[in-house]
């Protein structure tokens, strides 16, 4: 099993590249299950839960070629309409394929979700919004099961609480069912906008992609992309952030590229807020966001929201920043119940950090010094990585293969700033 080996105090110096967005490739990836035609992508990410997507669209029937850092998926056949728990038991984001299935066949099996042990991902939200299509959905054994033998019917859902996952899931089926689709209080995240994108140049008819009302006009069927040009996915927020974040703790000077700031605005501002010194470059000068923290940070309190507000995706890593900081911070977590699983192996480093429910009181700065520690989920994983980079001392990092869910090639495009980190056996 890897670890990462990682001696702190270093600066992280330079410019440092996001790939595309690991939440943004699978549920494009599931959409190409949605025609018979070819379709090409670019920027997807190489990393494990991609390689699990990819792995699921194979046993459905799909081709899956990569070439010339391009992916593309041929589903002109699909054999077997089902996540089965073998392939998926990594991944949450296995209910993705759930409505592209049902609309293009009819028919979908799909395990339940498995993957970070964060909290609920309740699957209810996507059954019901089927169900509101026509589907007639049963669980039975861990698995959804789902028919629509005589296809899919518009409808207005309007989902109890913003699901990502399952707006996305309903945007999909919608694109095939008869008649318009009306998704209230939908998810507004990029990844959505990044799906319905992709779908649109596929044939599908949609209206306010990336805002709480979402409309769809279905069609009878849907087209690949055009031969010769490809959907390129939106580049890694989560990961350009925490790159962000990672540059402020060891008070460097990095600069992220290949970014979208408008995806980062309330890091951003947490960012400035705390003292450190964010800066972009003039309009029509490139993508990139550079990061100086040559003073004393201060403590700023932070509470995770839906998008536009701040990603529950970066709430460990800031919680790592925040260990550095003058004063105490408090950090309220409102998506996921357990997301705190990251605060016992910071507290082995040092870390003065007290729980009282959804809320973390942080106080510093603390000395943090390098230790043994277990990462428990992807985003944990980081914050003990940005952690290790700030400590005094040598940390070693188990189980970093949940980082890999998520993140290309970590340790070498760190090493490349000049984080003194290492993957050993």
């Amino acid at each position: 099993m890897d670890k990462f080996l990682i001696q702190g105090g270093q600066p992280l110096e330079g410019r440092i590249a996001a790939s595309g967005a690991k939440n943004s490739a699978l549920p494009v990836l599931a959409a190409c299950l949605l025609t018979a035609e070819k379709v090409t992508l670019d920027r997807i990410p190489q990393v494990r839960d991609i390689a699990t997507m990819e792995r699921l669209l194979k046993h459905a029937g799909a081709q899956v070629t990569r070439r010339n850092g391009q992916v593309t998926v041929d589903a002109a056949t699909i054999a077997h309409p089902e996540a089965p728990y073998e392939v998926v038991k990594t991944m949450r984001a296995s209910s993705l394929v759930l409505g592209p299935l049902v609309a293009r066949c009819g028919r979908a099996r799909v395990s339940l979700p498995g993957g970070c042990a964060i909290g609920a991902r309740p699957i209810n939200l996507h059954v019901a919004g089927l169900e509101r299509l026509g589907a007639v959905v049963r669980q039975e054994h861990g698995y959804i099961e789902a028919e629509a033998p005589h296809g899919l019917t518009g409808a207005e859902v309007t989902f109890d609480r913003i699901s990502v996952t399952g707006t996305e899931d309903l945007l999909m089926a919608a694109v095939l069912a008869r008649g318009e689709t009306v998704i209230h209080n939908a998810a507004c995240e990029p990844e959505v906008a990044d799906v319905a994108a992709l779908l649109i140049k596929m044939g599908a008819r949609i209206e306010g992609a990336g805002t709480s009302t979402i409309r769809v006009q279905g069609v009878d069927r849907l087209h690949g992309t055009p031969p010769g040009t490809a959907h390129a996915i939106i580049p890694d927020r989560i990961e350009a952030g925490t790159f962000l974040i990672a540059g402020a703790l060891t008070a460097g000077d990095l600069t992220v590229t290949d970014c979208e700031p408008e995806h980062l605005r309330a890091l951003i501002a947490k960012l400035n807020e705390a003292g450190a010194e964010v800066t972009e470059p003039a309009q029509g000068q490139g993508r990139s966001i550079r990061v100086r923290s040559k003073g004393k940070l201060k403590s700023v309190d932070m509470t995770t929201q839906e998008h536009p507000g701040f990603p529950t995706d970066l709430q460990a890593q800031f919680m790592a920043l925040m260990t550095q900081a003058d004063g105490i911070a408090m950090i309220t977590e409102t998506i996921f119940e357990n997301r705190f699983m990251h605060v016992q192996e910071l507290a082995r480093m040092g870390a003065n950090i007290r729980l009282e429910g959804r809320r973390a009181l942080v106080a510093g700065p603390t000395r943090l010094s390098g230790a043994q520690v277990i990462a428990s989920d992807l985003r944990a994983s980081a914050s003990l990585v940005l952690a290790a980079l700030a400590a005094a001392g040598e940390t070693l990092i188990d189980r970093v293969y949940h980082i890999d869910r998520g993140y290309e090639k970590i340790e070498a495009k760190l090493a490349g700033v000049g984080a003194r980190i290492k993957r050993v056996k």
